[in-house]
């Protein structure tokens, strides 16, 4: 019977995670965004997370307005203002007034946001991969 000492573990660990955080995360982009403005859809495929800047900050299909921004117990939060259709955009809906805790090195203004709203992308699972508030390119 062979012996896993816990560094060993823990090394193991720690490589797998480095290897999916570096490979990137896939968008689900299932062609319901092919009537969307071209800037804004580039803008979208292009973002990386700003802690992770190998991975990508997902696509329109994890996109979230989440326009009322605020400061509680020096944490920022933001509140789910979305009202579009999630299954025309087939993403998990996230209900109006979800409150959002973001965490500041998710939050990114690097690429500007041409989108009119305050974007968080989520994964299916409710993990911020990043934050961009509104503002122009």
């Amino acid at each position: 019977m062979l012996s896993t000492s816990k560094p060993v573990l823990w090394l193991a660990i720690m490589a797998l995670s480095a290897l999916f955080l570096t490979t990137g995360i896939r968008a689900r982009d299932l062609g319901q965004w092919e009537n969307a403005d071209p800037q804004v859809r580039g803008w979208y495929q292009s973002l990386m997370m700003p802690d992770v800047p190998t991975a990508s900050c997902c696509g329109e299909a994890d996109a979230y307005w989440c326009d009322d921004i605020h400061v509680k117990d020096s944490k920022t939060f933001c509140t789910i203002t979305d009202d579009r259709d999630n299954a025309k955009l087939r993403r998990t809906p996230v209900p109006i007034g979800t409150e959002i805790e973001i965490p500041d090195h998710k939050l990114t203004w690097k690429d500007g946001n041409p989108t009119g709203h305050s974007v968080v992308f989520l994964s299916t699972g409710g993990l911020v991969y990043c934050f961009v508030q509104n503002g122009g390119v």
